[in-house]
Parts: structure tokens; sequence; C-alpha cells
């Protein structure tokens, strides 16, 4: 376990909102290490320069979060595949001779997450139904090829964006019209909510489960609230469901480990610090 005091931090714009500060100085407390992980606003058009900066003022990376995760795949020397697939990255790692590796841990955030919440779930030939085809989405969608799903059914408000997504990844990857989704329910062992609706602030996701299979498993990734109307009405249906703030804390984990020297571990105490600054800032 490394002695020597070590810098990180979470770069956005704004970034007042995140709440990797609490997340990864939880974890600096609890495992008595000296090091410190601040939230950095970086103007997007600055974001070359600045990470360059941090680079210079002994930082040993970075988290991206909106709107850098693209800008932080081109400026890196070094892409894991996660990364390279998903086309953007949400992890920085500096090495001693200033050079940038990029990751992304969002899919590993989301199936960990998964896992700790169902854990009798195979993943290995099942239907997964995904809503939406955004930056989240690809992350998901990702992950749920790497994990050996059999068939993602990908529905999205545009269509033409999910086909882009489908013809990005290489996976049994298959594109619904939007007026669809509610049919192929019936198909879905899993459902995976990627959009915002149901977040607080925005409209709730306007979809009846009637023809969701029993045992299909559902998650949403939206944790503000902590039970969305979707995992709801999943709940009230008998389905297992999975709220979003999982992903938030396991996608931490390894960028953590990347920097600290030590894997971290997602527990109930760090669960609930966020759950009650979720409380306290509604």
């Amino acid at each position: 376990m490394p002695d020597q005091m070590i810098k990180a931090g979470v770069v956005g714009w704004p970034i007042g909102h995140s709440r990797s500060p609490l997340i990864h100085n939880h974890w600096i407390d609890s495992l008595g290490l000296s090091g410190t992980y601040e939230a950095i606003a970086i103007d997007p058009k600055n974001f070359e320069a600045d990470i360059h900066s941090l680079i210079e003022a002994g930082y040993a990376g970075v988290n991206c979060t909106v709107p850098h995760k693209h800008a932080a795949l081109a400026i890196a020397d070094r892409v894991d595949a996660s990364a390279q697939n998903i086309g953007a990255a949400n992890t920085l790692i500096f090495a001693a001779d200033g050079s940038i590796e990029a990751r992304n841990t969002d899919a590993i955030g989301f199936m960990e997450n998964l896992r700790a919440g169902a854990p009798s779930f195979d993943f290995n030939g099942k239907t997964a139904l995904v809503l939406g085809a955004g930056g989240a989405a690809r992350a998901i969608v990702y992950g749920l090829i790497e994990a050996g799903i059999g068939q993602v059914l990908l529905a999205n408000r545009t269509k033409d964006r999910a086909t882009e997504l489908q013809n990005s990844l290489d996976g049994p990857i298959d594109v619904l019209d939007g007026d669809d989704r509610e049919i192929a329910l019936a198909d879905a062992d899993l459902l995976v909510n990627t959009t915002s609706l149901g977040m607080v602030g925005s409209p709730s996701l306007d979809m009846a489960l009637d023809n969701l299979r029993p045992k299909a498993l559902v998650t949403d990734i939206v944790y503000a609230p902590l039970e969305t109307p979707l995992l709801a009405a999943a709940r009230a249906r008998g389905n297992v469901a999975v709220d979003g703030l999982g992903m938030l804390l396991h996608q931490a984990a390894p960028a953590f480990a990347a920097w600290f020297g030590v894997m971290p571990t997602v527990d109930v105490a760090l669960r609930q610090l966020i759950i009650d600054d979720l409380e306290q800032n509604k």
C-alpha cells in the first residue's frame, strides 16, 4: 500500500454535482491512505492544457465526466479495450513519464452492480431489452456483450441513433421500432433503462410492463430517486429490480485501484453515505 501522498480528482464542466469526491475520499479515509480526491472544473476549451497542468502538478489521474469523456479519449497515448469500443473514457491514468492512459469503467460498474443485486442471474444466452442509445447505453451494451448476452434488443426514440450504436459494436444487437418495445418485453430476460426518464426533474418512463416475463430482471441507471417509477412498477408485479446507485459506486472502484494501488470495497457504509447525500440535496 503506497505511503506517499497521491492526488486524484474528477474533471467536468460544471462539476459541483459530482458525488465522486464523497466516494473516493470515503475509501481514502477508511483505508488509511495518504491522498486527496477533489472536484476540478475544466472548461472544454482548455481541456488538454489543463490536463497537462494536472500531470505537471503531480496528479496520479482523474475521472472524466460530462462533457469531457470524448476529449479524454482523444488526448490519450494508450487506450484500453473498453474505452476503445465504447468510444469514450471516464478514467485517465498519468504515468511517471507524463503519458496518459485512458480507460472506461462504466461497463464494469454496470455489470458489477447487477451481479451484486441479482447474483443468481446468468447472462449467457439471455435477451436484454435496452432503452436508449446514448453514451451510457453504449457502455452497457458493450458490457452485456462481453458477459455473453445472447441478444440485445435496442429501443430508442430516434431509431437512427440506435442503428448507429448497433453498427459501432460487434455483437448480437437488433434495433427495434420505438413502438415495439412493450411487445419486446415478452422476449426479455433483462430490461435496462439507460435514459434519464424517471430522474428527478425529468418525465417518467411511459412504459407498461404487462408483457414482461415474471422472472425478468429490471434495472435503471437513474439513482435520483433511488426507487424510480420503473423499478417500483417492476417490484409491484414481483420482478427482481436493481437500482442504479451501485453502478456509480462500482465504476469508481477500478479507477481508485489504478491510482491508489488497492482495490476498495463497495459496502453498505459507502452506499448509505451517498443515499444520505441524495436525501440532503433533494
